[in-house]
């Protein structure tokens, strides 16, 4: 039985991933920086001490890590703060999922951009936990924001289900025990390798009822 559910925020609940690409390649443009071409595919899932120690490596900036993840997350607060680039369906799910299963966030972002999430939607009260990557010792596709998530939840992996939409957010969560629930992003899709992993694929988060994440919960809930 799935006894809580975990969402990633960065694809799944907020339409990002493009919005943290494009900052990072605004920064690296006013830099003088070359873009890798896989440059946003290679950062996706990676935690904020991960992808900010790879523009300093790879991509070339000068800057410190912790200068240039900084510098990044303040521009997405303010991109936040004027227009919150919600999915549709986003807290409508959240509160549907919620109202029936403990809730937790596992993401890739910045503690201060999960906290502003929370704050500009209101929905602080149906989270029994949040994990930022940052706060933990691998990003995704290790499974360690999955497993700290599932362990504030006071809940055993096995037994939480996870909404996902990209490839290493896929391989996080299967790789921490998880029930994996893909909505394949559309701008970066996930591989069909990837997508194997998952146990439900769905078109859209208007989809996702606790029904579709484990069919016999229902009658258990009868």
């Amino acid at each position: 039985m799935i006894e809580a559910v975990v969402f990633d925020l960065d694809g799944v609940l907020l339409d990002t991933e493009e919005v943290w690409d494009e900052a990072r390649r605004q920064i690296a443009a006013e830099r003088g920086a070359q873009w890798p071409e896989d440059g946003q595919r290679a950062m996706m899932g990676m935690s904020s001490p991960e992808w900010s120690r790879y523009m300093h490596d790879v991509v070339g900036l000068a800057e410190p890590p912790e200068a240039i993840s900084a510098e990044v997350v303040a521009r997405l607060d303010a991109l936040y703060r004027e227009r919150l680039p919600l999915i549709d369906g986003a807290i409508e799910a959240v509160r549907r999922i919620g109202s029936r299963r403990p809730l937790a966030i596992a993401s890739s972002s910045n503690r201060p951009l999960i906290d502003l999430f929370l704050e500009l939607t209101e929905t602080g009260d149906l989270f029994r936990a949040t994990v930022s990557s940052e706060e933990v010792a691998r990003g995704k596709p290790a499974p360690d924001v999955y497993l700290e998530a599932a362990r504030r939840l006071g809940a055993a992996a096995t037994t939480c289900a996870a909404i996902e939409d990209s490839e290493n957010g896929i391989r996080s969560a299967d790789a921490a025990g998880m029930h994996v629930v893909a909505i394949p992003n559309r701008v970066f899709p996930p591989s069909d390798e990837a997508l194997a992993l998952a146990d439900v694929v769905l078109e859209s988060l208007d989809e996702l009822t606790v029904e579709r994440l484990a069919p016999a919960d229902d009658e258990l809930d009868a």
